[in-house]
């Protein structure tokens, strides 16, 4: 096992993984009706600590009690309730000396369900529709909502949203926080040139797309304790448009991560498709590669999408990334790292028996609860 690169021991910011192996964040729909993390949730998590998996990233995490919800049924880190809920689920991680980081999202225009709100009131940089239709596993339909375009009010309780949600993270046991600055959600809206058509400071060229999300992230650096993780997840697809691409290509590539990396990202976790294939065009980096180029030194870069194959995990470490995640090869192998390391087979994946009808955790997902000591 000390010959595979993919178990080489890692730091980020102070903390020691001992492998290269990360869950991915993923949208389960499965927190109670006021966002809640569950008991459910807690064995959920915990079963990839338990199967060899460095470190955690949970699903996405609502912010704020105004539009940054998505999907009904989504947790949340706005309310003491929300603290005290997800504190069940660090302490069960951390049993088994796993650290775990909170994915802090704001849907932004492509909020398909959000009780903060009446009717379908979206926030986006700009009165945009996103592409595509609502997702039913998630419990959306039809078309989505022309966005409302963010105020400068609306930016600021945006950002206080993250900060505050942040702090509670800290409060609530976690390791660090992810910033959700991909997929398509409101931070990824700010980047991409045709959902964001602003025309004051935050929109425009790359330097300018970029200013809200890098002052998010610096606004949380500067909010939480040193050692306390800060990352940022960053991508050009998006979840209703898997082949947008920045009408810049590299040279956004080149702003983004710089920005991002000198506002205090810990980590930046990028993620698309395919990580092994070119970002921008037929030919040159991948979004990884680009990443790698491009932050400062001290930041890691941790690379997703279609890497559950061993050797497509090794290939994207050879070509720089530090670490990486699984998502639904994780579903289908939470102990993917222990299978690999003793050489056993890897199931495939069957979205049917995760993600249909619904995407909320299902019942054979969880572990029983360990059995009671023997009096």
């Amino acid at each position: 096992m000390s010959d595979d690169v993919l178990f080489d021991a890692t730091t980020v910011n102070d903390l020691t993984l001992e492998n290269r192996a990360g869950l991915a964040p993923m949208t389960r729909v499965s927190a109670s009706a006021d966002g809640r993390a569950t008991d459910e949730m807690a064995r959920y998590y915990a079963k990839f600590a338990d199967g060899g998996f460095s470190f955690l990233v949970t699903e996405g995490v609502y912010t704020d009690d105004a539009y940054s919800q998505g999907y009904l049924n989504q947790p949340g880190l706005v309310t003491d309730d929300h603290v005290a809920a997800w504190t069940q689920v660090t302490d069960a991680v951390h049993d088994a000396d796993t650290p775990i980081f909170a994915q802090l999202m704001h849907a932004g225009a492509q909020s398909q369900g959000n009780p903060h709100v009446d009717g379908e009131v979206t926030l986006g940089p700009s009165p945009v529709q996103p592409t595509g239709e609502q997702a039913e596993p998630y419990g959306g339909s039809g078309e989505f909502a022309v966005s409302k375009e963010a105020t400068a009010a609306d930016l600021e309780v945006v950002l206080e949203g993250f900060v505050d949600a942040a702090t509670n993270a800290v409060e609530a046991g976690f390791d660090g926080v992810e910033v959700h600055g991909a997929n398509g959600y409101l931070l990824n809206e700010f980047l991409a040139a045709d959902a964001n058509q602003r025309d004051d400071e935050y929109g425009g060229a790359p330097e300018d797309r970029v200013r809200f999300p890098a002052e998010v992230v610096s606004a949380i650096d500067d909010a939480v304790p040193d050692d306390f993780v800060v990352g940022v997840r960053v991508s050009q697809t998006k979840v209703t448009d898997d082949s947008y691409e920045w009408p810049e290509g590299e040279d956004a590539a080149a702003v983004f991560f710089a920005e991002f990396s000198s506002a205090g990202a810990d980590y930046v976790h990028t993620t698309e498709p395919d990580a092994t294939t070119p970002a921008f065009g037929d030919d040159g980096p991948t979004l990884a590669d680009a990443a790698v180029e491009y932050v400062q030194d001290g930041t890691v870069v941790i690379a997703n999408g279609g890497l559950g194959d061993p050797n497509a995990a090794r290939q994207t470490v050879d070509a720089g990334a530090d670490l990486f995640t699984l998502g639904t090869s994780a579903l289908a192998n939470p102990d993917w790292p222990t299978r690999v390391a003793d050489g056993d087979a890897l199931e495939e994946f069957d979205p049917t028996a995760f993600l249909a009808p619904m995407a909320r955790i299902s019942d054979h997902e969880v572990p029983a609860d360990a059995p009671p000591a023997d009096d």
